[in-house]
C-alpha cells in the first residue's frame, strides 16, 4: 500500500491496521497501543496533518474507529543516543546500494531508534526516498547489507535472498575448542524463545543450518568463518552458543547478560564480535558475478 505520507528527513512513516476491539475513536485506540505518547501528542500530531488514514484523509481527534482500515503517522522518539560510528558505501548503480554497517546501527527505524539507523542516515545523505533495505543484520552485527534503489528491479534481488542464490559469509570470534572437528555442520530447529527478543533452539525437523570453519586460532580464542545455508533470527549466535563456544561480548546467548528488556547504556567498548564479511551473488539482470566485502575488521 502506498502512504499517503511523504519521506520527511530520511524518516518515512509508520503505518497500523486497526484490529476488532471496543474502542470509539481512533486517538482511544491509539492511547492504549502506544501508552507511552500521551492523548495531547496524538492530538498535536492529528493538528498538524501527520495522521492520516489509507485514503490519504486527515483524522482528528473525534475520527471513529474503523476496524480494517489503516492509518499513517510519523513516529517520534524523545531522546535519541546518537551512535558514534559510520557506514561506508561499497558500491552503488541505479539499482543496488550495498554499505558496510558499523556494530550498534540498527539498520532500520525501530523501538529508542529512528534517525540513528543505517535506513535514514542513506536517505539523507543521498536524498534516496526509494531506499529499502534487502535484508537485514541485527543492530549488533557489523558488514555488508544491500539496499535496493529501483523499485521497478527490487523483486529480482529481493528473490535471490527468499531463493537462497545469495553467498553470505560472516567471521565471528569466539573461544577455541578441542572436542568438535571442524569444519562442521550445525543443523537444528529454531524457535521464538522467552523473552520474545530471544530464539531457541528445540526438538524437531531441523529448520536451520550453519556451515563453520576455522580460520585462525589465537591461544584461547579462534576467528572461525560461518556460513549460514538458512537464516533464522540469530541463528549463527544460537548455534555457535549452543556448540559450547558463545561469540565473544554476546549479552543475549547462552545466557541473557543485562537485567532490563534493552540496556539504557550501549558499551561501545564491546562490540559482538561477528561481521557480515561478504556477500556474493549472480546479478539477475545483467548476469554479472558479484562480490562485496566488508573492510571491517574483528
Amino acid at each position: 500500500m502506498t502512504s499517503p505520507l511523504p519521506i520527511v528527513e530520511g524518516v518515512g512513516p509508520s503505518c497500523q491496521w486497526l484490529p476488532g476491539g471496543p474502542w470509539k475513536t481512533i486517538i482511544d485506540f491509539l492511547t492504549e497501543r502506544y501508552p507511552r505518547v500521551d492523548v495531547s501528542t496524538w492530538a498535536e500530531r492529528m493538528a498538524k496533518g501527520q495522521v492520516l488514514d489509507e485514503s490519504g484523509v486527515r483524522l482528528n481527534t473525534e475520527s471513529l474507529y474503523r476496524a480494517g482500515s489503516c492509518i499513517f503517522y510519523y513516529r517520534e522518539v524523545q531522546t535519541e543516543k546518537t551512535i558514534p560510528f559510520l557506514e561506508r558505501v561499497l558500491y552503488h548503480d541505479e539499482h543496488i546500494l550495498v554499505v558496510d554497517k558499523p556494530h550498534f546501527l540498527p539498520v532500520i527505524p525501530s523501538g529508542r531508534f529512528l534517525h540513528e539507523t543505517l535506513l535514514v542516515r542513506l536517505r539523507k545523505q543521498g536524498n534516496l526516498q526509494s531506499l529499502v533495505p534487502i535484508h537485514r543484520l541485527d543492530r549488533d552485527t557489523a558488514g555488508v547489507v544491500l539496499f535496493s534503489l529501483n523499485p521497478k528491479t527490487r523483486g529480482h534481488y529481493t528473490s535471490l535472498f527468499r531463493e537462497r542464490k545469495v553467498r553470505k559469509v560472516y567471521e565471528a570470534l569466539a573461544p577455541t575448542i578441542s572436542a568438535i572437528e571442524f569444519p562442521a555442520t550445525r543443523r537444528s530447529c529454531i524457535v521464538r524463545g522467552e523473552p520474545f527478543f530471544r530464539m531457541k533452539e528445540v526438538d524437531g525437523e531441523a529448520n536451520s543450518e550453519t556451515c563453520i570453519e576455522v580460520i585462525e586460532v589465537m591461544d584461547s580464542m579462534t576467528r572461525y568463518k560461518l556460513i549460514p545455508v538458512s537464516g533464522r533470527k540469530h541463528q549463527l549466535r544460537l548455534h555457535l552458543a549452543s556448540l559450547g563456544i558463545p561469540i565473544t561480548n554476546d549479552r543475549i546467548y547462552p545466557e541473557i547478560k543485562f537485567s532490563r528488556e534493552f540496556d539504557s547504556e550501549d558499551h561501545f567498548s564491546s562490540p559482538l564480535k561477528l561481521l557480515a564479511k561478504s556477500i556474493s551473488f549472480r546479478d539477475p539482470l545483467s548476469g554479472h558475478e558479484r562480490y562485496f566485502e566488508s573492510g571491517r575488521k574483528l
